[in-house]
């Protein structure tokens, strides 16, 4: 009887069995959110759209409350300390050349663009992305999910849904509150220390951000709550092993978000720049 048992990899071969693997594995993962992404946004157009499937605006709310409004605080309070510090840090290497009032101009460039949505978006990794992880692969883990299939109820339609958009919604406002909070902070280190007049920061400020700076700012924000959401719906999905796979799924959530969020970011970036909108 032939031995069907795999042969051994030879050893000059195997860093690219390895490269090959978790190549093979990234894409697997990413097919399987862009599909969780696909078929979430379907069952969001029905209930919105079709009047005998219903969409469950109460769990959406609920968790818009969870994810976007409870992470208000923590958000303003890290996008303010990073205002104060930019304004700190830029004020001594403009001063050198005599243009403090710089500050503003570059302050209001970086917020709105870059800082603003990214501070956001980290945060609410940390603090909802991983706790949707944990809560969905509690549910799997408990046998929740499959109580809801056997009652042929959907889990996406009833548990990633209401998660989704509220993450959408949640992280498109977070990067307009911490943009926001940030530019006051920086206006206020401006006046009160830099004794740079208001009147001066509000004009040059003015003068360098337009309203596709702020408009940009907002769409990242919206692609990053696609992100977290869909991350961490589909690492609580694949939960398995227990207690651990539940604390790996949370790990890997938040890591893999970190991750796409500054990926994403960088497109942004290298798409505006060769639409020459930076």
């Amino acid at each position: 009887m032939a031995d069907s048992s795999p042969k051994p990899v030879p050893t000059p071969l195997v860093p690219f069995e390895l490269v090959g693997r978790v190549t093979f594995e990234m894409l697997g993962h990413i097919g399987g959110a862009c599909y969780l992404f696909f078929d979430a946004m379907t069952w969001a157009v029905r209930g919105t759209l079709v009047p005998g499937v219903r969409l469950g605006r109460a769990a959406v709310v609920s968790q818009l409350v969870r994810i976007g409004v409870r992470s208000v605080f923590i958000v303003s309070l890290v996008s303010g300390c990073v205002g104060l510090i930019l304004a700190f840090q830029l004020a001594p290497p403009l001063d050198d050349f005599g243009r403090k009032d710089l500050v503003a101009n570059i302050i209001s460039i970086a917020v709105l663009r870059e800082l603003g949505p990214l501070i956001g978006a980290i945060v609410l990794t940390g603090f909802a992305g991983a706790s949707i992880a944990a809560e969905i692969g509690t549910m799997v883990v408990s046998e929740e999910v499959e109580a809801l299939e056997a009652h042929a109820l959907d889990p996406v339609r009833f548990l990633v849904v209401p998660r989704l958009l509220a993450s959408i919604i949640g992280m498109t406002c977070l990067a307009v509150l911490a943009s926001v909070t940030a530019i006051i902070a920086a206006l206020v280190m401006s006046v009160v220390v830099l004794q740079i007049p208001y009147a001066t920061f509000m004009r040059n400020m003015l003068d360098q951000a337009k309203l596709v700076d702020f408009a940009t700012g907002v769409a990242k924000g919206a692609v990053f709550g696609i992100l977290i959401g869909v991350i961490a719906c589909i690492n609580g999905l694949r939960v398995s092993g227990g207690a651990a796979g539940v604390g790996k799924a949370t790990t890997s959530t938040v890591v893999q978000c970190v991750v796409a969020i500054v990926i994403a970011d960088l497109a942004f970036t290298a798409v505006f720049y060769a639409l020459g909108l930076v």
